[in-house]
């Protein structure tokens, strides 16, 4: 695992919090524990302190002497572990156990104390230090009452190290067991990490870098729901992307190749021709002729290549202003007459008014009025029809342009917009070069306008109608 790698900054960040909240918990625990043993102790000497506390009232009373005081305490002493020692009112020592003997009769308890056990209130020393018993000690005080006199204390006292010794075994254990959940829980974090992480981002890696070498039909197969998931996905769809960018760049290419190659050929013919003195004399103005359209075929390709290319890269700009629709039309029905003539077309041109006014660049919209006239009498058989018809809907003028050629199938009607796709080649392939009609849709979508195509129902034919907003 690498050190700056994404799994052990995790597991570094992991680890850090599961050990910050185990230590927490480890000394919440600690302390909870202390406290609950030191009251236990507390509750074992309140039961005990009883006993003598009952012994010390008879010998007030005079029921019962100070040898027999001593003999309970020192039982009691035993049964609990802990060092008695029996005081007055006043603090000084009257009987105590064996341990204690050479207590009796000095003053053990100071007067600040014995003022707070006369309010019948015991007394917890848990610091350890206490000038009679010496330090290192747990002290008890435990006041004696006789209805509301305060007769005396009982004082127990316990080493510190006893009671700790007890208490370590307990800390031994928590903070063992907070060292091996933290060594588990980092253990079980890696191997989850390695799982859902490590190996879907290091397939994905791969995936990339041989994406980036070429290998554009690498794909990532990763079944998780989660957002690695998302991430193999969407790398499948940019993968897939850019194999369908690469199918299209190469079939781009070869369609470029191919329509620059025809022309092309035909004039390095012609002019070999000429030059090696094969084609006869008189035929010369004839192929020259030939070659010259070859030529204009060219220069509309070329043409068609720059404008097409400068839309797809945003560097086409537009000079929007008021311009009449219907004006347009019939000046480029006027300019394909020559044409419409030569297939002895019958055009029907149904305008709404006899102006329409929208908002475009003009050269741009002549480009596509243009375009789809055009487009429509290729399409359409000798003797047939088109119909050119402007209407307006709601702030929108609609432009129609119809022949009554082949219908359009369903995947045509997909593949129309692709550059260089021609539906008849046999019938287009001198005349078009499969770039209008993506050339109208990158225009009219940088009017922020759209076009589509239907085949007429009930009837045969095709209608292309785009939209432009009316001024």
């Amino acid at each position: 695992m690498k050190k700056n790698s994404l799994v052990s900054k995790l597991l570094m960040t992991f680890t850090l919090i599961i050990a910050t909240c185990l230590v927490v918990i480890a000394i919440v625990l600690s302390v909870w524990f202390e406290n609950y043993h030191f009251n236990q102790r507390k509750q074992q000497l309140d039961l005990q302190a009883a006993l003598i506390s009952k012994e010390r009232i008879n010998v007030y009373n005079g029921n019962s002497q100070l040898e027999d005081l001593s003999s309970v305490a020192n039982y009691v002493s035993l049964s609990i572990g802990a060092d008695i020692v029996v005081t007055d009112y006043r603090g000084v020592a009257i009987s105590s156990s064996e341990s204690k003997q050479s207590l009796l009769r000095t003053q053990i308890i100071d007067s600040k104390n014995v003022e707070d056990l006369k309010s019948g209130k015991s007394i917890e020393d848990r610091n350890g230090k206490n000038r009679a018993f010496g330090d290192s000690q747990y002290v008890y005080y435990k006041p004696i009452m006789y209805g509301d006199t305060f007769i005396g204390s009982i004082v127990m006292t316990t080493p510190l190290e006893q009671i700790k010794g007890q208490l370590k075994q307990v800390y031994t254990i928590i903070w063992v067991s907070i060292l091996v959940a933290l060594v588990i829980s980092s253990i079980i974090i890696y191997y989850v990490c390695d799982r859902l992480l490590i190996i879907p981002l290091a397939k994905i890696n791969t995936a990339a870098k041989r994406l980036a070498k070429g290998d554009i039909e690498n794909r990532v197969y990763i079944r998780s729901k989660d957002e690695i998931g998302e991430l193999a996905d969407s790398f499948n769809t940019m993968a897939e992307s850019l194999e369908e960018v690469e199918k299209n760049r190469r079939e781009f290419i070869s369609n470029v190749s191919h329509e620059l190659r025809s022309p092309i050929t035909s004039i390095k013919g012609f002019i070999a021709g000429i030059l090696d003195g094969i084609i006869p004399l008189e035929k010369e103005k004839y192929y020259l002729g030939i070659a010259y359209e070859e030529i204009q075929r060219l220069t509309r390709l070329i043409n068609d290549l720059l404008d097409l290319s400068a839309m797809e890269a945003g560097k086409l700009k537009l000079n929007v202003s008021e311009i009449n629709i219907n004006e347009i039309i019939r000046h480029c029905t006027i300019s394909l007459e020559q044409k419409i003539k030569e297939k002895r077309l019958k055009v029907d041109v149904v305008l709404e008014g006899q102006n329409l006014y929208v908002a475009g660049d003009r050269d741009r919209l002549i480009q596509v009025v243009n375009n789809l006239i055009d487009n429509a009498i290729k399409y359409c058989n000798e003797n047939g029809n088109v119909k050119i018809s402007t209407r307006s809907k709601g702030n929108k003028a609609l432009i129609s342009v119809y022949n009554d050629g082949a219908t359009l199938t369903e995947k045509e009607k997909t593949y129309i917009w692709d550059r260089f796709y021609k539906s008849d080649k046999s019938r287009t392939n001198k005349v078009s070069t499969g770039l209008g009609l993506p050339i109208v849709r990158h225009i009219l979508s940088l009017h922020g306008e759209d076009i589509w195509v239907e085949n007429k129902t009930g009837d045969k034919g095709v209608i292309f109608t785009f939209s432009l907003k009316k001024v």
